[in-house]
């Protein structure tokens, strides 16, 4: 049975811009109310399911809460890890780090940032996060309250993109998106 996944990114945080990752930043004045508009349509969901990081997790927990349905936290819908780049702006690594952020750029999955996640195994444990959300939650309607980076990798997977064209997927915060995911694993992005 298909699982209804909706995917929504956090919004604005504190400590902004820049190659965030597994920080744990908090959320901006601005990024609540980013967040608090992108659900105001009525929506409903099932459940929510958020990554534990702070930008997406307290949100999730007010949202929850707001329309009575149970919250999970879940550690693998979590940013990549960019390594020795976390907190780092593109704009500083281009003077320092100019080939090689080139590289991750053109091809994120030949080119790991130093001591970052590579992305096979990003892909593995949000891929393994979503098998368990289709078992456990099939027919259901769920939100994710995630991260760019795992939106653009689902994403992408739904609309059949080729594994170097992973970040020319756009997602801004507070962005939702809706998939379908069926028993076999395919996704489908829905209009």
């Amino acid at each position: 049975m298909t699982v209804y996944l909706e995917l929504l990114r956090h919004g604005e945080t504190e400590l902004g811009g820049g190659l965030r990752g597994s920080l744990d930043d908090a959320l901006t004045a601005t990024g609540w109310a980013q967040l608090r508009t992108a659900v105001a349509d009525g929506s409903r969901w099932d459940r929510l399911i958020s990554s534990p990081l702070q930008r997406c997790a307290r949100f999730a927990e007010e949202l929850a809460a707001q329309q009575g349905v149970p919250l999970s936290l879940e550690p693998d819908l979590q940013e990549l890890h960019f390594g020795a780049w976390e907190g780092c702006s593109t704009a500083d690594l281009m003077q320092t780090s100019a080939d090689e952020l080139g590289r991750f750029w053109n091809d994120p999955y030949a080119f790991t940032p130093p001591e970052g996640e590579p992305l096979l195994v990003f892909e593995a444990r949000v891929l393994s996060a979503l098998q368990r959300l289709q078992v456990r939650h099939a027919g259901e309607r769920l939100l994710l309250v995630t991260h760019g980076g795992v939106m653009r990798l689902l994403l992408a997977r739904a609309r059949g993109l080729p594994r170097k064209d992973l970040l020319q997927v756009v997602v801004g915060h507070a962005e939702r998106f809706q998939l379908s995911l069926d028993e076999q694993g395919e996704l489908r992005e829905l209009a």
